[in-house]
């Protein structure tokens, strides 16, 4: 199976914009979170580790 990261990244985001946290284990992905965040004007804390990067939805 061939996994799109893109693809991988926007249901990432749609996860935070729902609530959730989102965690990506490769620094492409956490990347395209990023810059769809940015497009979002979506506000996240980012917590970068040794295994990859959680995204947490900052409250308003």
């Amino acid at each position: 199976m061939i996994i799109n990261r893109k693809e991988l990244a926007r249901e990432k985001v749609k996860e935070l914009q729902n609530g959730f946290s989102a965690f990506a284990e490769t620094k492409e992905v956490a990347e395209l979170i990023k810059r769809e965040l940015a497009k979002l004007n979506f506000k996240v804390h980012e917590d970068v580790t040794d295994l990859g990067s959680w995204f947490i939805p900052e409250k308003n």
